[in-house]
């Protein structure tokens, strides 16, 4: 019995690659639309507009007392939602901080809102990278290899300063590394960890939001910004730095 001719095995990495982009790119339009969308939908319901201050203080007992008759479906939500805020640079991850502290108490609202800040956080930053990278390298390239070179080896001590000082908006930060060429294991690491301890204030203010409401007044949402507070996050700052700068002078 004759053989058919053999398959000519030099055209399929080629034909493979096309394949590849093509896909890519459709992924991509596709991804883009669907953000698009869940955005537009976000703003014209004013989903944004639910997450203030004064919608919790309206409805702080109620909120109260459904959380504690569903912990378990209002910590899911609460995730969810912090996830979402995050992903759609939604202005109420700080009310929703301290909400947290104030429906679950400072330390479990921390592990919803570390996990939910960093789940999200990882998401922004795969879709800066599937997405921006490209074009940044296209539009920027020198730069970008000149913070690159800076980045190399020093990426999760740079995570961790920018997470630290809460100066530096959120959002950028979650963008920003993404361009730099930061591996995504240090970007996660870097971020969870450095959100920590800013987590932990707004919390802690949440957790005494209910004697605030009761007396008629607004927390001090500056409180970070505090000497006590603001100084010793400073420090954990630029002690992530320490290594960066040992590694200088030895050199």
């Amino acid at each position: 019995m004759k053989n058919g001719p053999l398959l000519n095995w030099g055209s399929v990495p080629e034909m493979s690659k096309r394949e590849l982009n093509t896909r890519s790119a459709s992924g991509r339009l596709v991804l883009l639309a669907v953000i698009i969308v869940a955005i537009t939908v976000i703003f014209v319901l004013e989903v944004d507009e639910q997450f203030s201050l004064e919608n919790l203080r309206t409805h702080h007992q109620e909120l109260l007392l459904w959380t504690k008759k569903n912990q378990f479906l209002a910590g899911f939500i609460f995730f969810v939602s912090y996830v979402l805020v995050v992903v759609f640079f939604l202005p109420g991850a700080i009310w929703m901080t301290l909400g947290g502290g104030f429906l679950f108490g400072t330390i479990t609202a921390m592990a919803l809102v570390v996990t939910a800040a960093t789940a999200g956080a990882m998401i922004v930053f795969l879709m800066a990278r599937f997405f921006l990278a490209s074009y940044f390298r296209t539009k920027f390239g020198a730069a970008i290899l000149k913070f690159e070179g800076e980045f190399d080896g020093n990426a999760l001590n740079y995570v961790l300063f920018l997470r630290l000082v809460p100066l530096f908006p959120f959002w950028l930060v979650n963008i920003v590394p993404a361009f730099f060429g930061v591996p995504f294991r240090k970007y996660v690491i870097g971020t969870f960890f450095g959100i920590i301890p800013g987590s932990a204030v707004y919390c802690s203010i949440g957790n005494g939001l209910g004697e605030v409401f009761d007396g008629g007044s607004m927390p001090n949402l500056d409180a970070i910004f505090e000497a006590h507070i603001f100084g010793p996050l400073i420090a954990l700052a630029f002690l992530s730095l320490m290594p960066i700068c040992f590694r200088s002078v030895k050199n």
